[in-house]
């Protein structure tokens, strides 16, 4: 049995984390953290917890935590994390990291975004979490830094195409859109029931800072620096996330190269699923599920290829995924207290 901790447990998130961690058969959820709400029942915080865990919120304490946890899910906001991971990693407990703190390799192009990385010798061996595409470095990570919402759309339907050469490189747009909870449980106008409701508008058009995330591994993919137009936008929704990418295709490639390059990568992973021909994902279909749905249209007029990829972004784009990472990393089924 693992003993897993959260830090960070009364977020979204970390909410999500406690719900699927609690009837994982495999784990044993020894300890939560939360700053705001310690000496609080969780199930205080949020009642639907109730009868599914009755931990009580702590102060974080590197020492007790690492005594009680085999490995622990850091789910806090950036730049916290680089301070409490290296802790950690010393003590002997493995990391899945929530926040982007340990996403990329080149820690320049971090700390361009966010601020400066007070652990980057550890970007040098934290390991990308995206389980279908680095699954073998992921089972031998130490720490994991756990993809966000945005890139794990983008990504999983971009990077199978890239590799096998079906795609160009070159002018790719994605028209990305998430639920309200993507932007976290902390107050802010843009989220107010009043603001979102029935309204439906693009965010950060001048630059969203997944969008170094996305084109640090597509780079990676693709052999070669490239730069993509990514635009979020805001659904009047809680949760979800679709993203609609146009591609072109590369001189002589098909739609059906594209499906089999995508069926040939995602064969043996079981969270990514190819619409048939003629279908689209569907935002209300992958809902609370670990999922990734997937579909393809061309014009061939144009030679454009048109990709829809559509998760939800607490789970597969958050909670779940972290939750797949440490069943590989721990060496058990990837599927276990998923769906």
């Amino acid at each position: 049995m693992i003993k897993a901790g959260i830090i960070g447990a009364t977020g979204y998130t970390g909410a999500e984390l406690v719900r699927m961690l609690s009837a994982h058969p495999d784990v044993e959820l020894t300890v939560i953290t939360s700053r705001q709400y310690k000496g609080t029942k969780i199930s205080d915080v949020y009642p639907a917890l109730a009868g599914r865990s009755e931990l009580v919120c702590e102060a974080y304490d590197p020492e007790t935590f690492s005594e009680r946890v085999d490995i622990a899910f850091t789910a806090l906001p950036h730049k916290i994390p680089m301070g409490i991971v290296p802790e950690l990693l010393e003590r002997g407990v493995r990391v899945v990291d929530l926040s982007a703190d340990f996403r990329f390799r080149n820690v320049t192009a971090y700390e361009a975004w966010y601020q400066p990385h007070t652990a980057p010798e550890l970007s040098e061996h934290a390991v990308y979490g995206l389980c279908e595409l680095y699954h073998d470095e992921i089972r031998k990570a130490r720490v994991v830094g756990n993809p966000g919402c945005y890139p794990t759309t983008i990504l999983l339907a971009l990077v199978p195409l890239l590799r096998a050469g079906i795609i160009k490189a070159e002018g790719i747009v994605s028209d990305s859109k998430s639920g309200v909870s993507g932007a976290g449980r902390g107050l802010s106008l843009g989220a107010h029931f009043c603001e979102a409701n029935e309204s439906f508008k693009p965010y950060k058009v001048e630059g969203h800072r997944h969008r170094p995330e996305i084109e640090e591994v597509l780079s990676l993919a693709h052999g070669a620096d490239m730069e993509i137009t990514f635009i979020p936008h805001l659904l009047p929704m809680t949760r979800g996330m679709l993203s609609t990418i146009y591609c072109t295709l590369v001189d002589g490639k098909t739609e059906e190269d594209a499906r089999k390059a995508l069926e040939a990568a995602y064969s043996e992973r079981p969270f990514v699923r190819l619409r048939e021909k003629g279908k689209m994902p569907d935002i209300l279909h992958v809902q609370h599920t670990n999922f990734c749905d997937i579909g393809l249209s061309s014009d061939p007029r144009n030679g454009r290829l048109v990709v829809v990829s559509a998760i939800d972004n607490l789970v597969k784009g958050a909670s779940g995924q972290a939750i797949q990472n440490m069943n590989i990393m721990a060496g058990l089924d990837e599927r276990a207290g998923l769906f």
